[in-house]
């Protein structure tokens, strides 16, 4: 029945659509039968009764009669569905062929519309209206079937309904490829043999002869129509040449269908890529991460509580402040509200949802004591801002001294000792201020919570904290298993030689299971496949066009592609062994051990950031499908015109701008926040371009040169070069359209026209095909008089531009006499 759709004999009247009917009818039936008796045959293993097996193939009395039951239930409806389809007569009778020819051949002869038709033996056939019953127990059966699948499925659940789905997937198209091929090719032989009726070719013939519908004008046969007449012995047409314009015109005709059907061909193409793109990098993003980050923010940094707020700290005692009042209070699981013990949370912190992989690490960050650049009567020595080569890496005693007789315990020895990158697994870090190196003096967040408060207060007592210290770095991290998302949690807090404290922080999810579904694989898959066959399409035109090659634009956004996608494909092999590293130490130690998931983070964002190139390329190359309209295209040639003015205007801007930056940034660098950097200046002055703010701030912090830079800010930048960026896309827009009034390509229009022919939504009347030959007349024998203010127009153009040179080069002898 599938085949039938795309093989239908010539002889029937059981059309395609009323097969594509049936075939859903029996698909959606079966769907219904499979899941209601879905998981039986899994029961009847566990009843004792007899059964047959081979090998891993399972089979009892009750399996056999459940696929019976489903065959047959699944079988009687289509049948009868095709049947009434089949024998359902047309609405109106149409004349044979023969019968027409002899009407035309004989005006005298009566009409013979009305002539009784030889009824067939044997034939049952139902009235045409039977048409609307069929099409509506059609309907029926595909309803009745979808509202049992969906409660069954809720019945089933999640994983449940997929086994089924996988199992009817596989079940259909093994039918359909395989076991209902060799059926009915066997059925066929049986009854090509033994079941062949005699009048088989006349029932035939007798339909072919009389029940063939009369064709409309866009219709034609699809099977040969030359027969031998009976009545003469010439045959009846004659052949027609074409003259040399109609050639031509059917040629150009032709062309246009095969540039069509290449126009589909690259956007269904096209369009399947950027889809398989969308899957493979929106499949990398979790939908809880941003809920997950912002609820462990608010969680740590504590905004909520004025006192105990992480971002407005801003001296060393402020930042002990929150670690012994807040911080060490929220990485263990503390009483319920009721009073109740928090039993079985060890190891998860005090939201009691994430578990705290291993223990938290606090990382300090020193600079040496060295001698002052200036002398001075009072001090000898100065601390200077933090770098590598200043960056303290000797291991003292507690209280930083060579030596102490007082004993403290393992951690807080441990404390006051540097130990390598290397030694703790961790990697440079890049702060809003400065760069730290990997090493560093570490304080280990083990023990119950009791311990960790009288470990932070020696460490205070200690001074563990001086003016030599420059950062401090608290790293640990999460696992949620109700998301299952990793989260690598990092709190900076930045020490200034000039004193004040700089506080940041970063949470970054990782999601370190590949491919959760056997979906996200096959479209990985399909993907990399497309990008070998587009690898091949360019490997093909840069030999094709050599250097012409790289003077295209598209050539460097499919190359940005193809080179994001192979570079992702090496950093994702990359991370899954990072974490399959941490997945195994995970499940040897239970989580009881140290992990750092800095590196993964690292390895997480430069794929995030090479699949986020990805989607962009594959999105603007859309704007490449829209040549073929002719106003979409406007966009495009008015860039490809305004590209060399652009160019000269981007670098005089550029001048412009840069020189405001260095004038706002040496004049408020003490005065105001966005200004403290060149970043930060360049920033703001964009806001400014854009009108989007405060001026008050400008004249709060200088009363004269603020409102006088930002008066000269406004004239220069956002009169005078938005203007003229506004006045080169105009002039272009305007010079693009006029030369594209005279050069319509009318493709666009021309795919519409076959769609809505093809469609039935519009059909071809003896109007349309005047119409199309006047059209096609006007462009061969136009009127030279309806050209005739273009031609005087650019012949004006041409004698100013003669008067202009011969003008310029008049003054300039004059300037050169003696």
């Amino acid at each position: 029945l599938w085949l039938s759709i795309f093989s239908r004999p010539p002889s029937t009247q059981f059309t395609r659509v009323q097969r594509c009917t049936c075939c859903f009818v029996l698909l959606f039936v079966s769907m219904f039968l499979n899941i209601m008796y879905y998981d039986l045959t899994n029961e009847a293993k566990s009843t004792g009764r007899p059964s047959l097996s081979f090998g891993s193939l399972y089979i009892t009395p009750q399996q056999i009669i459940i696929g019976m039951i489903v065959e047959l239930f699944g079988l009687i409806p289509s049948l009868l569905l095709v049947q009434l389809f089949r024998r359902t007569r047309p609405r109106q009778q149409q004349q044979s062929p023969l019968r027409q020819a002899l009407s035309k051949a004989n005006e005298n002869i009566e009409n013979s519309v009305d002539c009784p038709k030889k009824n067939r033996k044997g034939t049952l056939m139902f009235p045409w209206w039977c048409i609307f019953i069929a099409y509506g127990l059609c309907i029926l059966l595909i309803g009745v079937s979808i509202l049992f699948i969906i409660a069954r499925g809720i019945e089933f659940g999640d994983e449940k309904t997929q086994k089924w789905l996988t199992s009817i997937l596989s079940g259909f198209f093994s039918s359909l490829l395989l076991t209902q091929p060799l059926k009915i090719v066997s059925l066929a032989i049986v009854f090509a043999c033994f079941c062949r009726k005699s009048n088989d070719d006349q029932e035939v013939n007798e339909l072919l002869d009389d029940d063939y519908a009369e064709l409309k004008p866009d219709e034609e046969y699809l099977h040969s129509t030359k027969k031998k007449s009976l009545f003469t012995l010439r045959s009846a047409s004659r052949a027609h040449r074409l003259n040399e314009e109609e050639i031509v015109y059917l040629r150009h005709q032709r062309l246009k269908h095969m540039q069509m059907w290449a126009i589909i061909r690259e956007v269904v193409l096209y369009l399947c890529f950027i889809s398989f793109l969308y899957v493979v990098i929106y499949s990398n993003r979790d939908v809880n991460a941003f809920q997950q980050v912002d609820h462990l923010r608010k969680y740590f940094l504590n905004t909520r509580q004025s006192n105990f707020d992480y971002t407005k700290i801003s001296t060393i005692d402020q930042y002990w402040s929150w670690l012994e009042n807040s911080f060490v209070n929220q990485l263990r699981a503390q009483e319920w509200y009721n009073g109740d013990p928090p039993r079985n949370l060890t190891g998860y912190i005090d939201d009691k949802s994430n578990r705290l992989i291993g223990w938290a690490t606090m990382r300090q960050l020193r600079v040496k004591a060295a001698s002052c650049q200036m002398q001075h009567p009072i001090y000898s020595t100065c601390e200077y801002d933090y770098s590598f080569s200043q960056e303290d890496k000797r291991s003292y005693a507690p209280g930083w001294t060579n030596q102490t007789t007082q004993v403290y315990n393992a951690f807080i020895q441990k404390a006051f000792t540097y130990q390598s990158g290397d030694e703790l697994d961790t990697y440079v870090y890049v702060g809003d201020y400065a760069s730290y190196a990997s090493g560093g003096y570490v304080y280990e967040y083990r023990g119950r919570s009791s311990d960790l408060q009288s470990n932070l207060s020696q460490l205070h007592q200690l001074g563990w904290i001086d003016d030599q210290t420059r950062a401090v770095i608290i790293q640990l991290t999460l696992y949620n298993p109700n998301v299952q998302l990793f989260t690598a949690v990092t709190v900076l807090a930045e020490f200034f030689s000039s004193s004040g404290v700089l506080t940041s922080s970063r949470f970054e999810p990782i999601n370190l299971y590949a491919f959760t579904s056997a979906y996200q694989l096959v479209c990985t898959i399909v993907y990399m496949l497309l990008i070998c066959y587009f690898m091949w399409i360019e490997i093909r035109l840069l030999f094709e066009l050599r250097l012409k090659y790289f003077h295209r634009f598209w050539s460097y956004v499919q190359v940005g592609i193809i080179t994001c996608s192979w570079t992702s494909v090496g950093i994702y092999i990359w991370r899954c062994k990072e974490s399959q590293r941490i997945g195994e130490l995970f499940s040897k130690t239970n989580g009881y051990v140290y992990i750092n998931l800095q590196f993964a983070s690292y390895i997480n964002d430069v794929l995030s950031n090479l699949l986020s190139f990805c989607c962009f390329f594959g999105t603007v190359q859309l704007i490449k499908l829209c040549r073929y309209n002719q106003r979409l295209c406007l966009f495009i040639h008015t860039l490809q015109y305004s590209a060399k003015e652009l160019l000269s205007f981007s670098f005089m801007f550029a001048v412009v701008f840069m020189s405001f930056v260095c004038l706002f940034y040496l004049l408020f660098i003490a005065k105001l926040p966005e200004c403290s950097s060149l970043l930060g200046t360049a920033q703001m002055l964009f806001e400014m371009t854009l009108m989007k703010f405060d001026a008050y701030q400008l004249s709060g912090a200088a009363a004269f040169l603020g409102p006088f830079c930002f008066s000269l800010f406004v004239i220069f930048v956002v009169f005078i070069c938005l203007s003229m960026f506004l006045s080169i896309i105009g002039d272009n827009f305007r010079r693009v359209r006029a030369n594209l009034n005279g050069k319509t390509n009318g493709m666009f229009d021309f795919m519409f026209e076959t769609f809505q022919r093809w469609a039935g939504l519009r059909t071809v009347t003896e109007e349309d095909i005047y119409s199309e030959r006047d059209a096609r007349m006007r462009e061969e024998y136009y009127d030279p008089i309806e050209r005739f203010p273009d031609k005087m127009d650019k012949l004006l153009e041409a004698l100013n531009r003669i008067y202009m040179n011969q003008t310029v080069e008049g003054s300039v002898i004059k300037h050169t006499k003696p």
